[in-house]
């Protein structure tokens, strides 16, 4: 076996890993595939003579590039965007590797809203400590600060994420999909109170049309939400040409909006916990429906 197979069969037992990193790093299925080929290209253009732990030294490049990336996009999205939803990762719950290592502690959009609040030291200390084991002394050479400012930065992160309150989804997958059926059904008989039962009464509702859309809203609230679903959500419904197909969003129970000819408009994940919605998160941008659809196809 050549040595550029060798290295490419090592580094595709790295990949499911580098994955998880680079998607909780960006919270975009593109942009994490993009800092993952960019990691393989470092990879297979460096000096590997002192690289003693491949995984490790695989993993700080990889963040390093998410890094880049994040103070590149916070730049580019001052002014562009108003609500962002991050790309939600549709499964069919085949539980293959890859999709576990993505999917791993069930990381669901509610904690990816709350961790592109954060800036991108902080998300990246809280990330590699919080969610993968890094000792700070790896972290701090990667965000140019001491082991102790490091842990400092995944500590404040760590406040804001608990600050927020992030909601965690029922464990009982079908159960889920019942409450999330019930939202529908009672938006498609422009039931309010059904819509206002099903939903927690702090609920937060996100649509994402892409940016400097009109469409794009962050709601609060039971009663609001129910009247945006009676505003919205009812009519589009009660159009023959419209259709829904649950689906695996984020490891939980979701749902595709799709036209009569089968094209994904709509792509919403659901948090459910204690058997009300809690957070409701739509990305209905064209380009990124049709990618994150494709994405999920592949898998």
């Amino acid at each position: 076996m050549s040595e550029n197979l060798w290295l490419a069969d090592r580094f595709e037992e790295h990949r499911g890993h580098l994955r998880a990193v680079a998607y909780r790093m960006l919270g975009s299925v593109a942009e994490a595939d993009d800092a993952v080929q960019d990691t393989w290209l470092r990879l297979s253009r460096a000096d590997r003579s002192d690289v003693e732990n491949l995984g490790a030294w695989l993993t700080t490049v990889v963040a390093r590039v998410c890094l880049n990336m994040l103070r590149s996009r916070n730049h580019r999205r001052e002014d562009a965007y108003g609500i962002h939803v991050p790309d939600p990762i549709l499964t069919g719950g085949a539980g293959q590797p890859e999709e576990e290592a993505l999917l791993a502690d069930s990381i669901g959009l509610a904690l990816l809203v709350v961790l592109d609040t954060l800036t991108p030291a902080e998300r990246l200390s809280f990330v590699l400590h919080d969610m993968f084991q890094l000792p700070f002394e790896e972290i701090a050479p990667m965000v140019g600060r001491t082991p102790q400012a490091a842990r400092q930065l995944a500590s404040r992160a760590r406040r804001r994420v608990r600050g927020a309150d992030v909601p965690r989804p029922d464990p009982d997958l079908a159960r889920q999909r019942e409450v999330v059926d019930a939202f529908f059904q009672a938006a498609r008989n422009a039931d309010f109170e059904h819509l206002v039962a099903v939903l927690s009464p702090d609920v937060v509702f996100r649509t994402d049309a892409g940016a400097g859309r009109q469409a794009s809203v962050e709601l609060h609230g039971a009663t609001t939400v129910a009247r945006h679903a009676l505003s919205g959500i009812t009519s589009s419904l009660q159009r023959p040409a419209v259709h829904l197909r649950p689906a695996l969003v984020n490891g939980a129970a979701g749902m595709i909006v799709t036209t009569l000819s089968g094209r994904p408009v709509t792509v919403i994940g659901f948090t459910v916990t204690e058997g009300r919605i809690a957070e409701i998160d739509a990305v209905s941008d064209p380009d990124r429906v049709r990618a994150i659809v494709e994405a999920g196809a592949d898998r």
